[in-house]
């Protein structure tokens, strides 16, 4: 495993750990964070060996969002020219996008195991996510309405098929903290726990339960659900027909018939 400046990555029993790991800077994101993800996720995508991946924060806090020292960079993109600054201030967004993208787009469930801080960029980030898991003091929010900005990286964009649109409205419009069990009430979260280190187990047990799953059915069942997101339902049904036509060839359907019958527990291969 090679060595990143703003993370910590792990593999043990299937699952990967991807952990945030600035806590000095309250796993602030530094210019490392922005490509480094994209390297993260581009080999848990290429590893057979990776089922699941649980995306965490070192230290107190998940994260406090962008760092400021990379919006002063930004800052300096902004010259005489008002067409030209525009030009390289989109091509700089889409390539924060893009960090973000490699998240949503990875083949593997993502679950973000939330403590802290998770506020403006870092809002971003685990809505990009599958699943997201908190502890009770918990802070959320849309921080960017109180920087004079809008949120670009994908909050607007995917937040309201999480929580519905008028709630999204609202926490983009105010940039008030929500905390965990408020965050759980709104569906925000899945589930919320006291401390950390409880946070940490539930969070790895879901995981393992996803891990022992066929990597076949995972993958199908995640490329249907983000398919539908932009798509009609015929649409949909269309799709999974196709791709069932393949994937019900597998021999993971045999293997997990054979289990249920036996009531044993099936072992798939990568």
């Amino acid at each position: 495993m090679p060595d990143y400046q703003a993370f910590r990555v792990e593999l043990t029993d299937k699952i990967a750990t991807v952990t945030i790991n600035r806590p000095e800077k309250r796993n602030a994101m530094n210019s490392a964070f922005w490509s480094e993800i994209i390297e993260i996720f581009d080999w848990v995508d290429r590893t057979d060996e990776v089922r699941v991946v649980v995306l965490a924060g070192a230290g107190e806090h998940f994260s406090s969002g962008i760092d400021l020292g990379l919006l002063a960079q930004a800052a300096n993109l902004v010259g005489k020219d008002v067409g030209r600054s525009a030009e390289a201030l989109r091509r700089k967004i889409l390539e924060l996008q893009a960090s973000f993208n490699a998240v949503d787009r990875c083949r593997k469930p993502v679950l973000a195991a939330i403590q802290g801080y998770c506020l403006g960029g870092a809002i971003d980030l685990i809505a990009a996510c599958d699943m997201r898991y908190a502890t009770r003091d918990a802070q959320f929010s849309i921080k960017e309405i109180d920087m004079g900005m809008a949120a670009d990286v994908g909050t607007l964009q995917r937040l309201p098929r999480i929580i519905g649109d008028g709630m999204m409205r609202e926490l983009a419009f105010t940039g008030r903290h929500v905390h965990g069990d408020e965050a759980q009430r709104i569906g925000l979260v899945n589930r919320v726990w006291d401390t950390q280190a409880q946070l940490l187990e539930g969070v790895m047990q879901l995981a393992a339960e996803i891990a022992a799953k066929s990597p076949i059915a995972i993958r199908g069942t995640k490329e249907m659900i983000r398919y539908m997101r932009d798509h009609r339902v015929d649409d949909g049904l269309e799709y999974i027909a196709t791709w069932n036509a393949a994937m019900l060839q597998s021999s993971d359907l045999r293997i997990a018939m054979a289990a249920h019958m036996s009531k044993q527990k099936p072992e798939f291969a990568d």
